[in-house]
């Protein structure tokens, strides 16, 4: 069988007119009281023939030689018919209409002339030479046979101007239909361009500004506004600022809308932001924050993206128009492509900035390194040093005059330099512990407490448990360390506490999470006020201890008050699970 892509235009004709002859013909011999079993047996067979050749139709398929074939079986079946009622008189003669309507579908005037002409021959041969002859016979025949002539003649005329309108109406109805899926299809590629345009904009930019404004502009561009006022797309993108949202890029948008802000706790900003999925809004000019907004006031629909990733939520792409059925499927999901686009593009500039950021940190954090370390050079050995010197030159003119006296200030000189030789190598260790390497936190905390009673006189108690210190990765007992070495320099030089006791164990009540604590007996202070002239300052001791504690995902806690000493309490975890934990603060 041939298959088209498009509908047969004849063929759905000749069904249609086969189909009206054959409710014409059972209406006539029923009312004529003919139907024998042979007729009811050839209208059954025409009729699933027309089923048959309805199915072809339906599926676009064609019989080998259909046309002909199609012309044959209407010439066989209708003179069948005229056979089986020809004797019962002459009103039957009007089946041969439709074997010439047929061959005029199909062939056009040639065909129409030759079916008439068949046909005619077979009612003269049925009439005068088979069926028993009647004394009108002859004038019968010249009737039926001028009959089929003059309906093969109009056949032939209408036929082809039918034919001929139908096709062409049928062309045109093809050409709507190919221009219409061309015009879709130049659409969809518009749209495509438009959103691989954005998205090579802002897979180009870091600049979060250009994003939102590239990810508005696109969106115009693909749901195709216009000049119109009808036409026009009010759209913004609201980022979260101090935990309100914050219109940040807007088309549309009167000065007024563009300084408000939103706290998203009810209405329409706070379901999308919460469910994290599309949100339509009927009557934007109603919503419970959103009405304030004076663009809305025009508006019958509005469209809520939220801008989020994985459990980060950034804000919302909020698009308004006129007319309330706007926001249709297809709409909201090409917008919901730009919205993904953008929460990327937004992230990726939020993490470069957190990089410079990290970046500017480490670099205040290396320099304030050297200055910790020239101040301790300074106060330290460099002191030491100088007031050596001092000494040696008083010892020089002390043996010049006084020999005898020159002794007791040479071991006071000699007790300097083995002090200023131990600050040196305590500095030095705290450099690069080597104990920490080779053996160990345990060990090295250890090292530190001894350097530092043998250094500074300065009593520290150490309590490590060992389990917790194997669970500990290389990393972080590093860190461990140095955040145990800058709040042991906090308490000497500010506290003048007589002891420090240093205690690292498990969390009473998770053993997936490590306590560390540095606790003084100091003279205290009030953390509050500390904390609010911090930046006056001129050391940045509690700054490291926390940077050190977020190093390790670790969560730092200080308790003191004036007179009563210092707690430093580090809770530091052990797997990526107890690390979400802290995270949200459950420790």
């Amino acid at each position: 069988m041939r298959k088209a892509e498009t509908p047969f235009l004849a063929d759905l004709v000749s069904i249609s007119l086969r189909w009206a002859a054959l409710v014409v013909l059972g209406l006539w011999l029923g009312r004529n009281a003919l139907p024998g079993s042979a007729v009811l047996a050839a209208l059954l067979v025409l009729i699933f023939w027309n089923l048959f050749l309805t199915m072809l139709a339906v599926y676009n398929r064609r019989l080998p030689g259909h046309r002909m074939a199609v012309c044959l079986a209407d010439f066989l079946a209708f003179s069948t018919l005229f056979a089986l009622t020809g004797e019962a008189g002459a009103g039957i003669n009007w089946t041969g209409v439709l074997p010439v309507l047929t061959a005029a579908i199909y062939f056009e005037w040639r065909g129409s002339l030759i079916a008439a002409l068949a046909f005619s021959a077979f009612q003269s041969f049925w009439t005068l030479v088979v069926a028993p002859p009647l004394p009108s016979a002859g004038s019968s025949l010249l009737a039926q046979a001028g009959a089929n002539f003059l309906v093969g003649l109009l056949a032939a005329a209408g036929g082809l101007g039918l034919m001929y309108l139908l096709r062409q109406e049928y062309r045109r109805q093809v050409q709507k239909q190919r221009d219409l899926e061309k015009n879709v299809q130049r659409l969809e590629r518009d749209r495509m361009l438009a959103l691989y345009s954005m998205i090579e904009t802002l897979s180009a930019t870091l600049n979060y500004r250009v994003v939102l404004e590239t990810a508005l502009e696109q969106s115009a561009a693909v749901l195709g506004e216009t000049p119109e006022p009808d036409g026009k797309i009010a759209s913004a993108v609201l980022l979260f600022n101090e935990g309100e949202l914050k219109v940040t890029a807007a088309r549309h948008f009167p000065p007024p809308d563009i300084r408000k802000t939103f706290p998203a706790l009810t209405g329409g900003l706070a379901e999308a932001v919460n469910s994290a999925n599309p949100v339509i809004l009927a009557d934007p000019s109603g919503d419970p924050e959103l009405r304030g907004l004076v663009i809305l006031q025009a508006c019958q629909s509005a469209l809520l993206l939220p801008l989020r990733r994985g459990l980060d939520a950034y804000g919302v792409m909020l698009f308004a128009h006129s007319s309330p059925d706007f926001f249709n499927p297809d709409r909201v999901e090409i917008l919901e492509m730009i919205s993904h686009q953008a929460t990327i593009a937004i992230q990726n500039a939020s993490l470069f900035r957190d990089l410079e950021q990290e970046k500017e940190r480490i670099m205040e954090t290396q320099e304030e390194t050297r200055r910790k370390l020239a101040r301790d050079l300074h106060d330290g050995p460099t002191q030491s040093v100088a007031a050596i010197s001092m000494r040696l030159n008083v010892a020089r003119r002390m043996l010049e005059k006084n020999p005898a006296a020159s002794a007791a200030e040479l071991e006071k000189i000699e007790d300097l330099a083995r002090r200023t030789t131990k600050e040196i190598r305590h500095m030095l260790f705290t450099l690069r512990p080597l104990a920490l390497e080779s053996e160990g936190l345990k060990a090295a905390l250890q090292t530190m407490a001894d350097k530092m009673k043998d250094t500074f006189e300065q009593e520290i108690a150490l309590d490590v448990d060992d389990a917790v210190v194997e669970e500990l990765e290389s990393g972080k007992q590093t860190v461990v360390f140095y955040l145990v070495e800058e709040a042991l320099n906090n308490a000497r030089k500010h506290a003048s506490a007589t002891r420090i006791d240093v205690r690292l164990r498990y969390h009473p009540k998770d053993r997936s999470i490590a306590v560390l604590d540095i606790q003084d007996n100091g003279v205290g202070f009030d953390i509050q006020a500390v904390n609010t002239a911090y930046q006056k300052r001129g050391s940045l001791g509690m700054i490291n201890l926390r940077e050190r504690a977020e190093l390790i995902g670790a969560l730092l806690k200080l308790e003191s008050a004036p007179g009563k000493g210092t707690l430093v309490r580090v809770f530091i975890p052990l797997n990526e699970e107890a690390a979400d934990q802290l995270q949200r603060g459950a420790a």
